[in-house]
Formats: structure tokens, C-alpha cells, sequence
């Protein structure tokens, strides 16, 4: 039960739980340059002190995770014992988080060895270039949480010390469910052609943001979310953070889902290393 220090790198949009009430999949680098999987980590249910930006240092207690064989798993000993450092910013064209994502670990340019690699049971988090990016989509998705996992979670409050009071147990209100999913289609450098879900926290976050400032106006919303990820992103070098959740990681011929973008600036890049 080693304290570790880790660079945030992953924030996947928050879903409920049975177990846990609602989660946020966080992952990010040791200073080693390895990944590690922190999980649960009930971020809105955390104090406002104890809750963090993504490309920021914290530290805490980990133990491994007995029930999740993917070897990148660990779990908080104790969600408030969680200090929280410096934040990397996106200055000099991204110089230093480049430095992370491209120059401490591999990054990854072949789906098929990935995926073979992740069967064996090697990896469960990656840092991906796609060599080609083909397009962006969207497609409707269900617009409520699942009625079973909404009484499942508030059980799960019941059962937790998160709040004070049986009064805001029942005013809980998970995170807006977006009701759209969203991938990228692209090539690898084997010129395989992929289309992978993307479920990073900005995306959900863009989309009601985009909405509110349309008014209502879904397809404006939607407008806005593609120039971002498609127009905007396509003309970075960009980079994929890939995650396999435990319950298809050993069931889906592809298991790997996009849990976060990194959308480096392609200036100065002659002067980066």
C-alpha cells in the first residue's frame, strides 16, 4: 500500500454504479512513464479539496486491485488522503506534456499488436497514434440512466458516508446522461481502418456546454462538438490515450475505447527535442 505520485492523464465521463454510486475512469503515468488505473474514484462525490484536473501531479496510497486482472488496476487506500501538486500546462506548444506522452512510454501504431497484447493480458492502457484520421461521427444513444443502476447507486449512497444527511441521499443527482455517442474512424500505420468510441470527460462536457450556448439547438450543439474533435483536432499531431474496460477486455475481438485525446500543437516541433 505504497503512496505513488501520478501524472492525471485520463477522465472518462462520469456513469453510475452499482457498487460505487457514480464513477470517473482516471488513469495517468507514473514518473516511471507506466500507467496506472485508479479505481473507484467517485470524483463529484469527493470534496471540492480532494478533486483534480487532468495533467495534474497527485499522490496517494494504492493497493492492487484483487478482482480486476488487468495488472494497470490499483485502488485509493483513502479517497481524502489525496494530495494534489502542480499542473502541467499546454505552454511552448505543449513542450512538456509532448514529453509525456510521446517520450516516457510507447506509443503504439499498430491495432492488431495491440489488441494481441492486450488479450495476453500485457496491457490495458496505451498511448496510440493513428497514422491516418478519416472523420469524426456521432450517433443517438439512450437519453436516461438505466432505471435498475439509478436505484442501485442510491442504495449504494445510502450505504456511504459521502453525505451528512438522508435529505441530499435522496436530491443526488448523477451526471446528465449525453445523449450521444461519439467516435473517431481512422488508419493505422498497417492501414487497418478502425472506428472506436470516444469517452473522455471533455467531449460530455463540450456537448451540454455547446448546447447551452445553442439555445436547446442539438444539431448547432453537435456542429460545434465536430468542429472541435474533427476541424480543430485533425490538424494537431494528435495522439489517443486507449483504455479496455473489465468487462469486455477478455470478451470483444477489439476491446480498446478512446478514454483521452491529446491534441499536440504541431508548431515548434523542430524545437522540442
Amino acid at each position: 500500500m505504497a503512496r505513488e505520485r501520478i501524472l492525471i492523464t485520463v477522465k472518462t465521463y462520469p456513469t453510475l454504479s452499482k457498487t460505487h454510486v457514480e464513477l470517473v475512469c482516471t488513469a495517468g503515468f507514473r514518473e516511471d512513464g507506466s500507467w496506472v488505473r485508479i479505481y473507484p474514484v467517485p470524483f463529484r462525490l469527493m470534496e471540492h479539496g480532494q478533486q483534480f484536473s487532468k495533467w495534474t501531479w497527485v499522490e496517494l496510497p494504492l493497493a492492487r486491485r484483487t478482482k480486476d486482472h488487468r495488472h494497470e488496476s490499483h485502488s485509493p487506500i483513502d479517497r481524502n488522503d489525496i494530495q494534489i501538486f502542480n499542473t502541467i500546462g499546454t505552454t511552448d506548444g505543449w513542450r512538456e506534456r509532448r514529453q509525456w506522452v510521446i517520450k516516457r512510454g510507447p506509443v503504439w501504431r499498430n491495432l492488431k499488436n495491440l489488441i494481441t497484447a492486450g488479450k495476453r493480458g500485457d496491457i490495458s492502457l496505451a498511448t496510440f497514434k493513428p497514422t491516418q484520421l478519416l472523420g469524426f461521427d456521432h450517433e443517438p444513444a439512450i437519453t436516461e440512466w438505466d432505471a435498475d443502476r439509478m436505484a442501485a447507486a442510491k442504495e449504494q449512497l445510502r450505504q456511504t458516508d459521502f453525505f451528512e444527511t438522508d435529505d441530499l441521499v435522496e436530491n443526488f443527482r448523477p451526471a446528465d446522461k449525453v445523449p450521444h455517442n461519439f467516435y473517431y474512424r481512422f488508419r493505422d500505420e498497417a492501414g487497418t481502418e478502425s472506428r472506436m468510441r470516444i469517452l473522455d470527460w471533455e467531449i460530455g462536457m463540450l456537448y451540454w456546454n455547446c448546447l447551452k450556448l445553442a439555445h436547446g439547438d442539438q444539431d448547432e450543439a453537435l456542429r460545434k462538438v465536430r468542429q472541435k474533435y474533427e476541424q480543430t483536432f485533425f490538424l494537431t499531431d494528435l495522439h489517443f490515450f486507449l483504455g479496455t474496460t473489465l468487462e469486455w477486455h477478455d470478451r470483444a475481438p477489439n476491446p480498446w475505447v478512446i478514454v483521452g485525446v491529446a491534441p499536440i500543437p504541431h508548431q515548434l516541433q523542430s524545437e522540442l527535442f
